[in-house]
């Protein structure tokens, strides 16, 4: 939940579109028909769009993010980058009016946001940037945690979407301030995920039991998210469920040019860095960055 105040912000039923059915995009989106909210969803692959709307009774498919974003109040986005949003804003332009809010559940950079928010507000059009975190999982559960930055009033506005698939959220300030924070989130993902790595590459070469190992560590003070959810698959050599490691690459090239820009030197990002190029380079781009354990034997 938040922490922050009501602000007068109508609590009126409002509607609301989706764009982007991915891993994440799609179970958030689940959640909104499921509470009653969803209209209408679009996406790249219109066949994945049709596969949605025939297992979410009374959802309508949009032929294009203007046409969505004509028949509802709000537009929720869950997209890869920060061209991907750029494109789909682009996209939904004729079909925006004033009043409306587009809440964007992508991770981009903060400088991304704040273009967008900018242009969006010389339409009238309120812009939330919300990245989440908690895994695939999390987004299945219902239990993601949400960073949000822009105006109090959009993000107020959002609020009883944002609550169908979070566990937590928080206003944390200006426009950018979602992105900047989820950039905070992406380095501890990526220093958690090297030091689990290497610790159970170390346990496989001094023969230590597995499911011995893996009860005590995680539940001492080594447990954590990580290793809870992907110690026994890494082991195993399964990486097909998770995040790819070319999306936490480019989020980690985010957080490198922020450290930049406040001269902030990280020894996590100049491990990770190196790390998850050669990770990518190596093919494993479509894969869990759990496969960074490979690297480590």
């Amino acid at each position: 939940m938040s922490d922050e105040p009501r602000s007068n912000a109508s609590d009126e039923p409002r509607t609301i579109g989706w764009i982007g059915l991915g891993a994440m995009g799609w179970p958030m989106a689940g959640h909104l028909h499921a509470g009653g909210h969803l209209r209408q969803v679009w996406n790249r692959s219109e066949e994945k769009a049709r596969a949605f709307a025939g297992q979410h009774e009374g959802v309508a498919i949009a032929e294009t993010p203007a046409e969505l974003a004509a028949a509802v109040d709000l537009i929720a986005l869950c997209v890869s980058a920060d061209e991907d949003l750029a494109e789909v804003i682009e996209a939904m332009r004729p079909g925006l009016r004033p009043g409306q809010v587009v809440i964007d559940h992508s991770t981009v950079s903060p400088a991304a946001a704040r273009e967008q928010s900018k242009q969006l507000a010389e339409l009238g059009v309120g812009f939330v940037d919300a990245p989440v975190t908690g895994g695939v999982e999390g987004a299945i559960q219902g239990r993601l945690a949400v960073m949000a930055g822009g105006d109090w009033d959009h993000y107020h506005a959002a609020v009883p979407f944002i609550e169908a698939y979070a566990r937590v959220h928080h206003h944390l300030g200006h426009s950018g301030a979602g992105q900047s924070a989820k950039a905070v989130n992406q380095m501890m993902v990526a220093g958690i995920a090297e030091a689990v790595c290497e610790s159970l590459a170390l346990m496989e070469k001094l023969d230590l039991p597995r499911d011995a190992m893996l009860e005590l560590l995680g539940g001492g003070a080594a447990g954590n998210w990580f290793l809870d959810k992907r110690g026994r698959t890494m082991l195993a050599d399964e990486f097909e469920v998770g995040f790819a490691p070319a999306l936490l690459l480019k989020d980690l090239k985010i957080c490198a040019a922020l450290c930049s820009e406040v001269d902030f030197r990280s020894g996590v990002l100049d491990l990770a860095l190196p790390d998850y190029q050669q990770l990518v380079d190596g093919g494993e781009s479509g894969r869990d960055i759990s496969a960074l354990i490979r690297r480590k034997h």
